[in-house]
């Protein structure tokens, strides 16, 4: 048996969520709509409600996921999801890289990602259930 102690993860690899699955980022089979949030971004707690929506209403078809900005996990990140009422499963690593974008520099970010795994949206600030529904509707 072969063990990895490096926590990055390489673009084949299927991503650890939060509720102990995993998704593979380059080819999901739906929709991925990828948001970059952080508990002292006050935009981001505005949008949370918007994004538990759209994943409930439209979980055929796509899948919400979040990325804590701070690069927290285990207990913590689970512990500031409750507070924060985040419905959706939440990444444990950054998946950027996949499409050679650079570091988050505004939050909330948006990342909408077609069924085959490609970068179709980049949202820069908050985004609401209707705006993301009129973009993945074009998809």
């Amino acid at each position: 048996m072969l063990i990895s102690c490096s926590s990055e993860q390489s673009a084949n690899d299927s991503f650890r969520l939060t509720n102990n699955s995993s998704v593979d980022i380059e080819s999901p089979g739906k929709i991925l709509v990828i948001n970059y949030w952080a508990t002292w971004c006050s935009p981001c707690r505005k949008e949370i409600p918007e994004l538990n929506e759209l994943d409930h209403q439209l979980s055929n078809r796509l899948d919400v996921i979040g990325v804590n900005y701070d690069g927290v996990v285990g207990e913590q990140l689970l512990q500031e999801m409750q507070n924060l009422g985040i419905e959706f499963d939440n990444l444990y690593a950054d998946p950027r890289s996949i499409w050679s974008l650079e570091p988050v520099t505004v939050l909330p970010e948006t990342l909408i990602i077609n069924s085959r795994g490609e970068l179709i949206h980049r949202l820069l600030g908050p985004q609401t259930k209707s705006s993301l529904e009129a973009l993945i509707n074009a998809i």
